[in-house]
């Protein structure tokens, strides 16, 4: 049986030792058998190399449980590892110490796939191979391919692909045409874990989203890969709800919806390094659109890179009646390569005809150190509520150049701004 590599990855050791004591919270705030004659072509297509897999967390040995033992076949595409992949994780959870999940070189196929806790202790799910989405929309019951569920003692997932082969089944997204689609399914979702570290991991061409977090906390994901064409529907590189502490850090997104998506209930997140183009941006929102929401807070985005993307750093919230808040959000040391849209405020998202003002409330919204260029005339857009105006915003040395010809220019209604240092293009007076 072959056993992970105990080598820990310079810069990750303190992450992942941690994780072995279980003490990712305090880690993360120093961090601030069915298919088409289609899956044996896309088996045989080598997928982009991943950076190889460590071991156990820290170095430290403990019990492996390789999907081989428990009948997973690489390399065959009429054979769906599902079920053998949820054995060796049953088997896995119930282990004692530091337990690692194994799943070797090569590509497996695999329909819809629950990991769920509680568990026994710490786990490492090592990936060495790639695991392959069965291409058939009917295999995927639920919201998502992969789900680790109800995990709280401590999990690191490490190295691999999972490419989701949705080109298949992009067609079926109505959602431009129908507002209350149901979403193609998940490739990474996370719902009510803690303790959490992605990295090292390659996502590519979701089905829907790439990676979404759910009432979960305390979780780390970093040099991680996300990329799938700009054209793919609603494929959001990280979607973020109902969660606190996470720290995002040198990932690079490429993806058909936002890079990452901040959305109700969620505060505490640091997003750093982060690479994003093509795509929509790093959006707060949307918000105010469902019963229950809740507020979002304290997001700090730094030194990223946008390229290409129809929107900067954006906050959007529908019209209506959901009151909740967006506060304590910063947006600094940001790099726009000829974006639209570089920095926008959109209360009037999703129905600019409404009459019906939005009730969320956005305050102490700071951008700060924002420079690049932009292929948008209006490079500075904020569009905030009637009912509850934007206040405490602060525009601190933006720096951004048009190369377009139309006049060059900032446009503010409903917004209390205080402007410092450098203003390009020149500072709005809110109507």
């Amino acid at each position: 049986m072959a056993r992970p590599s105990q080598r820990v990855f310079p810069g990750n050791a303190a992450i992942i030792s941690c994780m072995a004591l279980i003490m990712i919270s305090t880690v993360s705030t120093k961090v601030a058998a069915r298919t088409n004659s289609m899956g044996r072509e896309l088996l045989e297509a080598e997928p982009p190399a991943s950076a190889p897999a460590t071991g156990p967390p820290g170095g430290a040995t403990g019990p492996v449980v390789d999907v081989a033992a428990f009948g997973a076949k690489p390399n065959d595409p009429l054979f769906d590892n599902a079920q053998a992949f949820m054995q060796a994780w049953n088997a896995t959870c119930k282990g004692t110490g530091i337990t690692t999940l194994l799943i070797p070189p090569g590509k497996y196929i695999a329909s819809q796939t629950v990991f769920q806790g509680p568990c026994n202790g710490p786990i490492t799910v090592e990936v060495q191979g790639t695991v392959m989405a069965l291409p058939d929309i009917t295999a995927y019951p639920d919201e998502a391919w992969i789900s680790f569920e109800y995990i709280t003692t401590g999990i690191v997932v490490k190295g691999g692909v999972f490419d989701a082969q949705g080109a298949n089944v992009w067609k079926y997204n109505d959602c431009k045409r129908n507002p209350n689609c149901k979403h193609l399914p998940i490739s990474l979702s996370w719902s009510h874990c803690k303790n959490v570290v992605v990295d090292s991991v390659t996502s590519l061409n979701s089905m829907g989203f790439h990676t979404s977090f759910t009432f979960s906390s305390d979780i780390i994901f970093v040099n991680n890969t996300i990329s799938a064409p700009e054209e793919s529907p609603n494929t959001d590189g990280i979607h973020i709800s109902t969660t606190s502490n996470i720290t995002v850090t040198d990932t690079n997104i490429a993806t058909g919806d936002d890079c990452i998506g901040i959305i109700q209930g969620t505060s505490k997140v640091d997003i750093s390094n982060v690479q994003c183009g093509p795509g929509h941006g790093i959006s707060i929102g949307s918000l105010g659109k469902y019963r229950d929401e809740k507020d979002v807070s304290g997001v700090h985005v730094k030194n990223c890179t946008l390229t290409g993307t129809t929107n900067g750093a954006r906050i959007k919230s529908f019209p209506g009646p959901i009151a909740i808040q967006a506060s304590d959000i910063i947006f600094e040391d940001i790099i726009m390569n000829d974006v639209a849209n570089p920095i926008i405020i959109d209360q009037r998202y999703g129905l600019k005809n409404s009459a019906t003002p939005s009730s969320v409330k956005v305050t102490d919204v700071h951008y700060r150190n924002i420079r690049g260029t932009t292929i948008s005339d209006h490079a500075v857009s904020l569009t905030c509520s009637s009912l509850k105006p934007c206040d405490a915003i602060e525009m601190s040395d933006i720096d951004l150049a048009y190369s377009g010809t139309k006049p060059f220019m900032s446009v503010c209604t409903n917004a209390k701004i205080t402007f410092k240092g450098k203003q390009s293009p020149e500072s709005c007076v809110s109507t």
